[in-house]
């Protein structure tokens, strides 16, 4: 047993709650903890407590509640020290709990939370009493509550349904207002939406007039575009032609007559070479050379027949180019990239301008060489090598279409071969009267 402060011993410590502590008890009980909590030093504090020695009384009763009355409930020691310092703050009460008759003038909830502290004798009854009545106070007040609250509702009520009617009363004024005002949208309405089927009628009409318009308009521009094309390239071939006219005008001579002196020494060259081919004497035939026979150093047609060459012999290109007036039109890049297309542009150039030079030295026939200037980032500085003109196509003009235009510019009769791998150009230039070698038997004929 454990003894009062007085050294008595405590008869009620044997007494057993056996229901919950009331929440109105443990309020009072966990506030006189806190309130002695702070007259013990650390060392008198249960271990689960100390961490709380610190806390103000307000905070200690918030957040150690639990533990204060778990340590209360099984600390016989920790509870008869908060039992002493609560016999220091309220002496009246305690001591008329331990002479067995607490004032009845006194809350019964600190009646019994002391009571619970000290555990006096009839301790057990003391708390169920403060328990049942602090239920019954809790129920007449809220019977009291509910009753004004009841009152209230009841109020409420009235005036709610006063006001419902009022709102009523006024809400069917507004509907039949909103009533007639949606029969009169409506009839605008109906009459909106034809007007607007009508004008979409006519939008529709309208946008397929205007695509046919675009469309014609279109096409007349595509016309147009096609037509000044057409006037500038015939153009540019007229203002060539004009240029050429006018540089020979000045050294003396006009354009026909260039090609027709042209023409002239290609046939009497092609005459001279005739008669050196078929071998004619300086006189006249004598009648003993009519007897057919065969002389020795003469061709038969066997031999004839095996002179005959393949397209890919370069052969073929050294008989063109033995032709008198003869002039060969290379289209550069087509035969560089054919023979060297991993080099760069510049030394593709230098590399096939240096064997064409090399070839006109060795055949004496006309050398033009024609890039496509389109490839150009920057103008050319190229000295072109002897015996070989140079030329690069100018902007918006192509290279087979620059070697088309030198091909019409030749008199029909000479000889013109184009060294081309492109099909469309050997089609058109042998169309004009050249005649086409691939690109490959010039780069044989070369290396």
């Amino acid at each position: 047993m454990v003894e009062t402060a007085g050294g008595g011993p405590q008869d009620g410590a044997a007494e057993v709650l056996d229901r919950p502590l009331p929440d109105g008890v443990r309020r009072k009980v966990v506030q006189i903890v806190a309130d002695g909590f702070g007259g013990l030093t650390v060392a008198e504090l249960p271990a689960q407590l100390r961490q709380y020695a610190r806390f103000a009384p307000n905070r200690r009763a918030k957040f150690a509640g639990n533990a204060m009355a778990a340590a209360l409930e099984t600390d016989p020691l920790f509870r008869q020290r908060i039992g002493e310092k609560l016999r220091e703050s309220q002496p009246e009460l305690t001591g008329a709990l331990d002479s067995g008759s607490p004032p009845p003038a006194a809350d019964p909830l600190d009646v019994a939370a002391a009571a619970y502290v000290l555990r006096p004798p009839g301790w057990v009854k003391l708390v169920a009493a403060a328990g049942e009545e602090a239920q019954r106070a809790d129920a007449e007040r809220a019977d009291e509550e509910t009753r004004a609250e009841l009152e209230r509702l009841r109020a409420e009520l009235d005036r709610a349904r006063e006001h419902t009617r009022s709102e009523t009363e006024r809400l069917r004024a507004e509907l039949d207002a909103a009533k007639k005002e949606t029969d009169s949208l409506h009839r605008k309405l109906r009459s909106a939406l034809a007007d607007v089927k009508r004008g979409e009628a006519a939008l529709r009409k309208l946008r397929g007039e205007m695509e046919a318009v675009r469309a014609e308009g279109q096409a007349q521009v595509s016309a147009a575009e096609s037509e000044t094309r057409r006037l500038k390239a015939r153009l540019g071939e007229t203002e060539a032609a004009l240029e050429a006219a006018r540089r020979a005008a000045r050294e003396g001579r006009s354009v026909e007559d260039m090609r027709v002196r042209l023409l002239l020494d290609t046939v009497l060259d092609a005459a001279q070479g005739l008669r050196r081919e078929l071998a004619l004497p300086p006189v006249s035939v004598r009648p003993a050379e009519t007897v057919d026979a065969v002389e020795p150093g003469r061709m038969t047609p066997k031999d004839i027949a095996a002179r005959a060459l393949s397209e890919d012999d370069p052969a073929v290109l050294d008989q063109l180019l033995a032709l008198p007036q003869a002039h060969l039109v290379v289209d550069g890049y087509n035969v560089t990239k054919t023979g060297y297309p991993q080099m760069p542009l510049e030394k593709q150039r230098l590399r096939l301008l240096g064997q064409l030079a090399q070839l006109a030295a060795q055949t004496g026939a006309e050398v033009t060489c024609v890039f496509d200037g389109a490839e150009l980032a920057a103008p050319v500085l190229l000295a072109p090598p002897r015996g070989v003109r140079v030329l690069f196509s100018k902007p918006g003009v192509t290279a087979d279409e620059l070697i088309r235009q030198l091909v019409r510019a030749e008199p029909p009769g000479r000889p013109v071969i184009v060294v081309s791998t492109d099909r469309e150009v050997a089609d058109g230039v042998a169309r004009a009267g050249a005649r086409p070698v691939a690109s490959a038997v010039l780069l044989k004929r070369l290396s």
